[in-house]
């Protein structure tokens, strides 16, 4: 028996994603668009409260075509210190776009407005352009938390302001609806753009959207084109996504009551620390405080039981719930933590 927490990509797809997948209507999206890709995108912006949507390959690539989409090359956009857009997707925004990051806050996924408006650059022909504020709900290196709303909107506020787009990286958006109450177009009014993440918590085999207005989306197809991400038979990818944007918001509660659970089992183990209260959507960090002992060496040894996980920094380890665990995997967790700590 194997438990795997390393990440909600890692779920399967569901006897009715398959059901989907064999029953979905295709056509070439690129010659004469697939209606069942069609189908995704007009659902999809409707849930985020959008005009149009596009279907990508991965949440990566959704982030990127909002970055080309809004910027040239030479621009900067300020994004917060450990966003996923700048620590986690390969130096795609220097290397496809040209673009410098100014970076922001710490490891809480938190960045103020009165700091991102003083980053801001003025019109002077010694700087870059402010181009673009990149937001993430929720902050996936600070634990899955879900940044508030307050900060959203005020961050937003100071960037309209000064004619600066806002681009929400909403990968794990659907968690942070789930867990505030507030419907995704609250906090998407906030945002120029949109990306929502289809195979993560939701459980699709595969895709990302990113949405906003008319002429944003006119704009992103051509990035999606250049970084070739404009698919085929497309609409078998997209049935399976659209019964996870059907099926799959309301229970990532489960998800998250779940990764509560985690925190409180290892918790009471010496020699890790975790604390439930923080736990806000499917991820909770717990730390290593053993001395000589770190995080990378506790998810081997937990890998070798049976139990995966992925070190998030030298003492952290995150866990990440998803539809494919249950209590029995918490179970089995525990069991083999409680070893390894001795």
């Amino acid at each position: 028996m194997t438990a795997d927490f390393r990440s909600d990509t890692v779920t399967r797809p569901s006897a009715a994603m398959r059901a989907a997948i064999v029953e979905a209507e295709v056509g070439d999206d690129v010659l004469d668009g697939d209606p069942t890709v069609r189908l995704l995108e007009e659902e999809a912006a409707a849930w985020l409260g959008k005009e149009r949507a596009l279907f990508v390959p991965s949440g990566t690539m959704a982030n990127q075509v909002a970055l080309g989409a809004w910027t040239r090359p030479g621009d900067e956009i300020i994004c917060q210190r450990w966003a996923h857009v700048t620590t986690f997707e390969g130096g795609a925004a220097g290397f496809l776009h040209g673009l410098q990051s100014l970076t922001l806050g710490g490891r809480d996924g938190r960045m103020a407005a009165a700091e991102v408006e003083e980053a801001m650059r003025p019109d002077f022909i010694h700087c870059p352009k402010t181009a673009l504020v990149c937001l993430e709900q929720t902050h996936n290196v600070a634990g899955g938390v879900v940044v508030p709303m307050e900060e959203i909107s005020s961050i937003s506020r100071v960037a309209r302001e000064r004619g600066v787009p806002v681009h929400l990286d909403g990968a794990r958006l659907a968690n942070a609806v789930v867990a505030s109450g507030v419907a995704a177009p609250e906090w998407t009014a906030h945002a120029d753009s949109v990306s929502l993440c289809l195979s993560k918590g939701l459980g699709a085999p595969v895709g990302s959207v990113v949405a906003g207005d008319a002429a944003f989306v006119e704009r992103g197809m051509q990035v999606r084109k250049r970084l070739g991400g404009w698919m085929r038979q497309a609409g078998l990818l997209a049935a399976a996504a659209r019964v996870a944007l059907a099926e799959n918001v309301e229970r990532l509660a489960v998800d998250h009551a779940l990764a509560r659970e985690v925190a409180e089992r290892l918790c009471g183990i010496d020699g890790l620390t975790a604390d439930p209260q923080t736990v806000a959507t499917n991820i909770a960090m717990v730390t290593v405080e053993r001395d000589g002992l770190s995080a990378a060496q506790v998810a081997a040894s937990l890998g070798e039981r049976g139990v995966h996980v992925m070190a998030m920094g030298p003492q952290v380890l995150r866990f990440v719930t998803h539809l494919d665990l249950s209590t029995g995997d918490v179970d089995l967790l525990e069991e083999a933590a409680r070893a390894v700590m001795g």
